[in-house]
């Protein structure tokens, strides 16, 4: 007997008290159209198994496991969304697992099994330190297709000398190839938010880094983008031997942190790596 049709996401929404709620940093997705688009920005999904951060009332997730997918596990920390993400997965045949809980203190790779893709509209409020921490386990992942506002995906996405080039960028660029797939209007969410939204895609690099290489260039960035304004000789200070560093990587120490490219970083992560033993 084929399973009840199912409501509306304004239907669903009323019928679970689901008025987003700002500390949350929600902003509801509720255009089939385009959350359909968004899960096939991280196709292929056959036989993968997908983490969504933030699911809410489901417009993604209906999406996703509308799609080949194997399974799609939610991580949802609003336990007002939990029932009735619990009857979607009834739905689809029990091919979504739901998980009440904080995305910062979930271990992705523990939580999934392999492949792994990550495809999520993030809540605006913990976008950058989900990136941060999934960055440190991107060989987990086939890609990363991820929701931020616009102005977070340009500081992803941004290339050396450029208004948005920061630390933010040279993380994500030194693990994973990065491009901007999608932006979004604020009248695509209700509520509106006050800025567009953007859809990166994220897909880590074949090699994984040594996790202490990628420690160091987080202290480097760290030190390099605090004081941008400053010249590199100064802002390095704080890592000790700066102009040594420097000379040794063969990088100006009159040039400013902006103007580095990912590969200048690395060559600077790695001194400060092989100098600390």
């Amino acid at each position: 007997m084929p399973a009840p049709p199912l409501p509306s996401l304004a239907e669903h929404i009323a019928r679970h008290g689901l008025a987003p709620r700002k500390a949350l940093g929600q902003h509801f997705l509720l255009d089939a159209a385009l959350c359909a688009r968004i899960a096939s920005l991280a196709a292929p999904l056959e036989g993968r198994h997908v983490l969504e951060v933030g699911p809410g009332p489901g417009g993604l997730t209906r999406a996703l496991l509308e799609s080949p997918a194997a399974e799609v596990v939610a991580v949802e920390l609003d336990r007002r969304a939990i029932a009735g993400l619990a009857e979607l997965g009834e739905h689809f045949s029990g091919r979504l697992r739901v998980i009440e809980g904080d995305a910062l203190r979930i271990d992705a790779g523990a939580l999934l099994p392999a492949p792994r893709r990550i495809v999520a509209n993030l809540p605006y409020n913990v976008g950058t330190p989900l990136l941060i921490g999934w960055l440190r386990q991107a060989h987990l992942f086939e890609s990363l297709t991820l929701m931020f506002q616009q102005e977070v995906a340009e500081r992803i996405i941004a290339a050396p000398d450029t208004e948005h080039y920061g630390r933010l960028a040279v993380l994500s660029q030194f693990r994973c190839a990065a491009r901007m797939a999608l932006r979004l209007p604020p009248g695509a969410f209700s509520p509106p938010p006050k800025v567009w939204s953007a859809i990166v895609h994220l897909v880590p690099h074949a090699e994984a880094p040594d996790p202490a290489l990628l420690a160091a260039l987080e202290k480097v960035t760290a030190a390099a983008f605090g004081q941008r304004r400053k010249m590199l000789r100064s802002s390095l200070k704080s890592l000790g031997g700066a102009e040594a560093l420097l000379e040794a990587a063969a990088i100006e120490g009159t040039r400013r942190a902006e103007t580095l490219s990912v590969a200048e970083f690395t060559r600077l992560a790695e001194l400060v790596l092989a100098r600390a033993g």
